[in-house]
């Protein structure tokens, strides 16, 4: 997945008031910025597959472990990475935090003002 430098993609949620707020900040770095909604947009496997290894991590690091579905039904269960990607193609609402793309870097967001990462990385 390759984005150029001066377009933002951000995967979020948009019932998420944080997550909204991180996009409005992404709004204000760039005039091209571009959104998938996690429970609207099918992001493949394949797309999941280079997100995490943009961002060095897990698909587990992306759950939140407190959401009463996760506690219920996948607290104590392991999985294979494709058992990974599957939850989270077919439960995005257990995604913790919005994922935001540009040029060859992605940042998981806890903060919404994490997205001012891309910003201080391009100016290096």
């Amino acid at each position: 997945m390759k984005v150029h430098k001066s377009e933002i993609l951000i995967f979020y949620n948009p019932n998420s008031r944080t997550d909204r707020k991180t996009l409005a900040i992404a709004q204000g770095l760039s005039a091209n910025v571009i959104t998938y909604e996690f429970d609207r947009s099918t992001i493949t496997t394949t797309t999941w597959h280079r997100l995490l290894e943009m961002l060095a991590m897990h698909p587990k690091d992306l759950v939140n472990k407190a959401h009463p579905y996760y506690q219920n039904h996948l607290r104590g269960r392991e999985f294979d990475n494709e058992g990974w990607f599957n939850i989270l193609k077919n439960a995005p609402y257990l995604i913790k935090a919005p994922i935001v793309v540009s040029g060859n870097r992605a940042i998981f967001c806890n903060s919404s003002t994490d997205v001012l990462k891309l910003q201080q990385s391009a100016a290096v």
